[in-house]
């Protein structure tokens, strides 16, 4: 309740921000069959690494560590190893799917820190007593070639106090630029040229265009666009590219594709980055690009390298070459990892 006296327009503000480090251990057991019959409650660990100035490894239990909950189950816990500790930590743990090359959070993250100590009789150690079920795991992707990769995410937490002095209240409101420019798109206010892009009439603002796209500068303020043409016809795109074009020149983000299934929206993201690199838009380009890197499979494969050909698009085309290989180390062995791209 208010005791009808302004309050001081001078005030400190005292903040206390958590101090983090971040580290991942990825533990690689190959032959996992001959750990198999280990018995219960018996374990092998990886190596030693370091997180926050704490030494750490991963404990994996192939017939399942001392609970009931692990029966039939592998269990995975990661192990603070400093002497003498206490350390508040978030962790999560994660299996490499061998078929796609990513790494899956079997369980929903910790959101709140679990306390790792080794002061007395305590072990210093949290993770999941029913992991995976081995049933399950010897028929998954997460198993081939006899070969398993569990990887373990660690932030350790230290807080730290910071004092900041204000003068005044000011509060500074998140910019709007991009969502403004994306209304000035939407309801053509003000704009000044048009476009004719298979029989579809674009309305947008010569000076933004100039501003996002060196081409669009030159055709409109260059010797090209002395005449000060108010329409123009733009041949080869289809009215959907070149709406998501302009787009991404008003709010520099992608357009959504939700309405699109998969194939649907790799097709759309293929001709918006031959739009991009038509009208020189180098982020859009980039940013169709590292979409394309993640979806590059056998089926996709001939496209893409059309593509860096022609776009000289030097990221996705080593992400296919990169691909070709680990398909011939496949058909060799079968127990190569998808190499990160």
């Amino acid at each position: 309740m208010s005791s009808g006296q302004p309050r001081p327009e001078t005030r400190i503000v005292s903040r206390c921000t958590a101090k983090k480090s971040q580290g991942t251990h990825a533990f690689e057991i190959i032959d996992y069959s001959l750990h198999r019959g280990l018995r219960k409650g018996k374990f092998i660990s990886s190596v030693a690494f370091d997180v926050g100035g704490y030494s750490w490894c991963i404990r994996f239990y192939p017939d399942g560590d001392y609970s009931e909950m692990s029966n039939g189950s592998i269990s995975v816990f990661l192990k603070l190893l400093t002497k003498e500790v206490e350390v508040r930590a978030l962790y999560d743990l994660w299996l490499l799917d061998q078929n796609t090359g990513l790494s899956c959070s079997i369980f929903r993250p910790i959101e709140a820190p679990s306390v790792f100590s080794t002061m007395e009789n305590n072990k210093g150690g949290w993770g999941r007593s029913g992991f995976f079920k081995r049933s399950e795991l010897e028929s998954s992707t997460y198993l081939q070639g006899d070969r398993l990769v569990i990887e373990c995410d660690v932030t350790v937490i230290k807080e730290t106090c910071v004092l900041v002095k204000e003068d005044q209240k000011v509060q500074v409101a998140p910019s709007n630029l991009s969502r403004n420019f994306g209304k000035l798109l939407e309801t053509e206010e003000g704009s000044d040229v048009s476009f004719n892009v298979g029989g579809v009439v674009f309305r947008a603002h010569k000076i933004v265009l100039a501003v996002g796209s060196p081409v669009f500068k030159a055709e409109l303020y260059g010797p090209l666009g002395k005449d000060n043409r108010q329409v123009i016809t733009i041949q080869d795109i289809q009215p959907a590219i070149f709406k998501g074009l302009l787009y991404f020149i008003y709010t520099d983000t992608m357009p959504s594709m939700e309405d699109s299934d998969g194939d649907e929206t790799i097709d759309f993201i293929k001709h918006l980055l031959v739009a991009a690199d038509r009208y020189a838009i180098h982020n859009l380009k980039l940013t169709c690009e590292e979409i394309l890197c993640k979806h590059v499979d056998a089926d996709s494969l001939a496209t893409m390298l059309v593509l860096t050909d022609q776009l000289n698009c030097t990221s996705l085309k080593d992400t296919c070459f990169k691909y070709m290989g680990y398909s011939n180390r496949l058909n060799d062995s079968g127990k190569e990892r998808v190499p990160e791209t």
